[in-house]
């Protein structure tokens, strides 16, 4: 499946996660640590090990489940790209911490039934599903003998893989995080509507992923456009532009297809990547402020 342009272009916070999982991961399991992330009753409720807590996001606990979740991460790296890099990052820090408290509930009235849950970003993942269930729509069909599938059959796939590849000790952080996913959808407690400080992305930013200005740009875009116009109301102003300015290059197609396959139509896109120098993060945040007045 196609989960947009090649590489963590535009998805500096995806890039750090996959980072961090994978070299969590190999730390812990080259030690034969890697059972020691495991998030227990006993660790939580009785040695108070709190730090548990925090480790158990990051490392998974086997390499075929390492595989298949960073395979997941990387493709899910289209919904930064869909909703910007500041909205993204309170997705994931959403994502993560609900979720965390649900497992921690789980292990107090499960303990009988369920002593310990399997470490790994079990529930970023699966809260992931929910925008790709509703928000990426199937492109095409086809069937292998008696089966009917889809294009997005095979993520659905990898997560069924993952959802039980240790039974219920995951099985619980997967429910746990796609249960997150629908209440950041269907924006409970206004969460959607909740940004981190633009100083603190745009830092973030730089140190993830160094762009040409893309963090400048951005933050001029949003001072200065509160609503974005059709280009037929805007063409006076942008004849004005090409007077004092020399003419800007035409936007690539790569951007324009990537803008379009999140639902925006040619015309707004093409006017947004116009106004932020084809930076794609950029015009993403500006279309999709635009959307929201």
């Amino acid at each position: 499946m196609n989960g947009g342009p090649s590489g963590f272009h535009n998805a500096p916070v995806t890039k750090t996660i996959v980072i961090a999982t994978a070299l969590f991961t190999i730390l812990f399991g080259v030690r034969g640590n890697s059972s020691k992330l495991e998030l227990a009753y006993k660790d939580i409720f009785e040695k108070l090990r709190i730090w548990r807590l925090i480790s158990s996001i990051f490392a998974f606990s086997s390499t075929p489940e390492l595989i298949f979740g960073l395979c997941l991460l990387y493709y899910f790296r289209v919904f930064e790209r869909q909703i910007g890099s500041n909205k993204y990052a309170v997705f994931v820090t959403f994502s993560v911490l609900v979720p965390l408290l649900f497992e921690i509930l789980a292990l107090g009235y499960l303990k009988d039934f369920l002593d310990k849950l399997t470490p790994g970003p079990y529930s970023l993942i699966f809260a992931s599903f929910v925008p790709f269930f509703f928000d990426i729509p199937i492109s095409s069909r086809f069937r292998i003998i008696t089966l009917h599938l889809s294009n997005k059959s095979l993520i659905y796939l990898a997560g069924l893989q993952l959802l039980f590849s240790s039974g219920k000790q995951s099985l619980v952080p997967g429910l746990c995080g796609a249960l997150a996913g629908c209440f950041y959808r269907f924006n409970t407690f206004g969460i959607r509507r909740c940004k981190f400080p633009d100083a603190l992305a745009s830092t973030f930013s730089r140190m993830s992923w160094p762009s040409s200005s893309s963090s400048t740009q951005n933050s001029s875009s949003d001072g200065n456009v509160e609503r974005l116009p059709s280009y037929s109301s805007n063409q006076r102003d942008v004849n004005q532009q090409e007077e004092t300015v020399p003419m800007l290059p035409e936007p690539s197609e790569a951007s324009l297809t990537t803008l379009m396959s999140m639902g925006f139509d040619r015309t707004s896109a093409m006017q947004a990547l116009l106004l932020t120098r084809d930076d794609l993060n950029a015009a993403t945040n500006l279309l999709l402020e635009a959307q929201s007045h």
